[in-house]
């Protein structure tokens, strides 16, 4: 039968399938009928009345508007895509024809934003795509494709502002330590596209954006900067920003003449009833197919939350009380003082953790109903986030794997024989991108054993966590065997754990 590890493997490789580009496009959006053809996404049916544009900015938009374009067909009369420099380059080398488009396309590919900053090149795809929405009428449908990195890509200062005076403020608010939600709130209010503005622009076509999300709750007006989405910010919240870090008294000519002449009423008010945002891939999606997947394997699965976040550290601790609950419960002990005490430091972790829509009450009581007869998976996604202490190579997936490797280890150490020893258990924690940090490796695998095992080759787990090197870690370790390699994949909604454990 397969192993664990195997069946971890399975997992992760169907969720990150559901939600790479194509097979979502195909599964999301179809086009009906050839008198008034109307496209369907998601069941609700748009009528494609006159003439269909396409316009689209994120790191997988290519691969988007690649299946887009097949699903579309004779229907498509035009589309601008803005995409990260040398993406086409990068796809073509790795195998990905499927990502590329055709070379008859008409879809013209616009590339920028090096090293994920606003460019001239992206400016040059920004004030395209801004064209085109301007010269749309009302019989027309305009298909917008956004997915994580869109926001760089999609830079349009509301003139005079020029890119490099609203480029040089953003540093400015950086380095006087505003945190990235007032960055996007400063960029939202000074950008032409961002905020609703594609939206507006794109008035009175129809407006139907199809959203990749790689943000924690899928909201709708902050994936990419939200271009179609009505902007829950209003220019006095941004005067306040700039007023906290003083620099209301520093601001360029251009930035003041476009303060004091914009609308200080919030535009929630404005009519967004020609659009409509709908996500088409996230990590909740990608969770269900994964848990569909275990169920056929024969686990009892559950989702603990597809927003996890917080430091690595916390995170770890969280996932090895977990997996000793799960153990405690398979022994009989799941009433006992022992698993109270666990139950008790897993509700007090996750109230420190402050993971938006996390009822880990409720969760807990559904553990209680597993026993040993079903082995059990446990699936959970997020962000997590690494306090860099050393100088070494990693990402934050391979240091949760190995922070929860260690965590087991420490965990049956304390216990004379602990419930741990009577289970097989493997973590596994992968960036659905196929990267995680700057490695070859989207993640990394873990067990109990792992500690002792690296011991006997002379690794010593501890040393290499103080100077954050998970990945020379995992790579000199049994030869790798534990990395999580997939290779790029075109798509991401951040990272999935998975933690599957059987009774012995």
């Amino acid at each position: 039968s397969m192993s664990l590890r195997e069946h971890a493997l399975s997992l992760f490789r169907s969720a990150v399938d559901t939600i790479r580009p194509a097979p979502m496009l195909k599964r999301a959006v179809k086009l009906q009928g050839d008198g008034c053809p109307q496209l369907l996404v998601k069941g609700q049916a748009f009528p494609v009345k006159r003439d269909l544009y396409l316009v689209g900015f994120g790191k997988a938009v290519l691969g988007m508007a690649a299946a887009a374009e097949e699903i579309l067909g004779e229907h498509l009369i035009q589309g601008i895509i803005n995409v990260p420099l040398g993406i086409q380059e990068s796809l073509q080398r790795a195998g990905m024809q499927e990502m590329l488009l055709k070379p008859d396309s008409k879809i013209q590919v616009i590339e920028g934003a090096k090293n994920n900053l606003p460019d001239p090149e992206a400016l040059k795809g920004a004030v395209a795509i801004q064209e085109l929405a301007e010269g749309l009428t009302v019989d027309d449908l305009l298909l917008v494709l956004i997915s994580g990195g869109g926001s760089a890509l999609l830079p349009a200062p509301i003139p005079p502002i020029l890119l490099k005076e609203k480029e040089k403020l953003t540093k400015m608010l950086a380095s006087r330590g505003a945190a990235i939600q007032e960055l996007n709130i400063v960029r939202k209010t000074l950008s032409l596209l961002k905020g609703g503005g594609l939206a507006r622009l794109a008035y009175p076509a129809r407006v139907v954006s199809l959203i990749l999300s790689d943000v924690i709750g899928d909201p709708l007006d902050i994936i990419a900067s939200g271009p179609t989405a009505a902007s829950s910010h209003s220019v006095q919240d941004c005067l306040q920003i700039l007023a906290k870090y003083n620099l209301l008294h520093h601001l360029p000519k251009s930035v003041e003449t476009v303060l004091s002449s914009s609308p200080t009423k919030p535009t929630a008010l404005e009519d967004y009833s020609h659009v409509c945002n709908i996500i088409i891939g996230s990590n909740t999606l990608a969770l269900d197919e994964a848990k569909r997947q275990a169920e056929g394997l024969g686990y009892a699965t559950l989702i603990l939350s597809a927003a996890i976040c917080g430091e690595v550290g916390r995170v770890a601790t969280l996932y090895c009380q977990l997996i000793r609950l799960v153990c405690l419960g398979f022994a009989g002990l799941g009433e006992g003082t022992l698993s109270d005490e666990v139950r008790g430091n897993l509700l007090q972790l996750a109230a420190e953790l402050e993971i938006p829509g996390l009822n880990l009450a409720e969760f807990l009581q559904a553990l209680r109903g597993l026993g040993p007869e079903r082995p059990v998976c446990i699936l959970a996604g997020g962000e997590t986030t690494v306090q860099l202490q050393g100088t070494g190579k990693g990402g934050r997936n391979q240091e949760l794997a190995l922070r929860v490797g260690l965590g087991l280890h420490r965990a049956q150490a304390v216990e004379t024989s602990s419930p741990l020893g009577r289970c097989e258990i493997v973590f596994l924690s992968g960036g659905t991108d196929g990267q995680d940090g700057p490695t070859e490796a989207a993640g990394a695998f873990c067990s109990p054993e792992l500690v002792d095992e690296a011991l006997q080759e002379g690794l010593s787990v501890e040393a290499f966590l103080s100077n954050n090197d998970s990945y020379t870690f995992f790579s000199q370790f049994q030869g790798g065997h534990h990395l999580l390699v997939t290779g790029l994949t075109g798509t991401n909604v951040m990272d999935i754990q998975a933690i599957l454990i059987r009774a012995t």
